[in-house]
Order: C-alpha cells, then sequence, then structure tokens
C-alpha cells in the first residue's frame, strides 16, 4: 500500500452529487487506510490541507450539452490555497457529456502548484461505481509511483 496516511478531498458542487462523490471517495480511501476528510471549496479544512500528502480536487460540469463544458465556478476553484509539491487527482461529475473539464481541472490544479496523477469523470448517475473506479485507479497509481520510487 502507498506511502500516503493523509488526503483532502475539496469540491465545488451545485445539486450536490459533486459532494456526494467527494464524501464518498473520502471514506473509499479511509477504508483503505488512507487518513482524509472532505470539505466544499468555499470552506476548505486548511488544517487538513496543510497535512495531506494527497488533494483531491473535484467540480460539476458546466457548460452547453455539446460544447463549452468547464469545471462549475472554476473561479473558485482557482482560488484553492496554493499545495506546492503534493500529489493531486482531481474528478467531475457530469450528467450527459464531461468534454474537456478534467483536462481544465488539470490545469487549474496544476497551477495551484499539485502534481497531478490522475483525473475521472463520474456519470451523476452511476457515481457508486465511478467512485470505486476512481479511487481504485488513483490507489493503484499511487502503488506504483512508491515501487518506481524504490
Amino acid at each position: 500500500m502507498s506511502d500516503v496516511t493523509n488526503a483532502v478531498v475539496i469540491y465545488e458542487s451545485l445539486t450536490g452529487n459533486t459532494a456526494m462523490a467527494g464524501q464518498m471517495i473520502a471514506a473509499e480511501l479511509t477504508r483503505y487506510g488512507i487518513e482524509t476528510t472532505a470539505s466544499p471549496i468555499t470552506a476548505p479544512d486548511l488544517e487538513a490541507l496543510s497535512k495531506a500528502q494527497l488533494v483531491v480536487v473535484g467540480s460539476w460540469v458546466d457548460g452547453l450539452f455539446l460544447f463549452g463544458q468547464k469545471p462549475g465556478r472554476d473561479w473558485r476553484l482557482k482560488k484553492l490555497p496554493f499545495i506546492d509539491g503534493k500529489l493531486a487527482a482531481v474528478y467531475c461529475t457530469y450528467a450527459l457529456e464531461k468534454g474537456k473539464t478534467l483536462d481544465k481541472l488539470d490545469t487549474i490544479v496544476t497551477q495551484r502548484g499539485g502534481d497531478v496523477i490522475g483525473g475521472y469523470a463520474i456519470k451523476r448517475s452511476e457515481l457508486e461505481t465511478g467512485v470505486e473506479e476512481f479511487t481504485g485507479r488513483l490507489l493503484s497509481s499511487l502503488d506504483s509511483r512508491e515501487k518506481a520510487s524504490a
């Protein structure tokens, strides 16, 4: 298992789906031995963020159905406290189309100093399976990084 022992999930949510996904991701990471807290971008847990080795950032997809998708209220996400040197992952929740939301979210988190190691788009009608898939991929990525550095 990974050397990561502390994580934080920070999310921007409109209808509650992204918040629910964030809480579920935090619960899954905790279940695998990574102490994790989750909070909205409007009230991030700064103490948990300062201790975290991994920062997971989530957003809902804003934009038109066929084009222009982006992280919802991205101006809030762009004010995320600096996370220099921390591993990071991103996720988005969507109804119909995700477009390039993950790429844009990756850019925002990278600009805040995060070392983004992966991302996943979770269909809002499939939160449970999406969270399980994302968390599994994230844990595998953390394990692979640890083995590569050993």
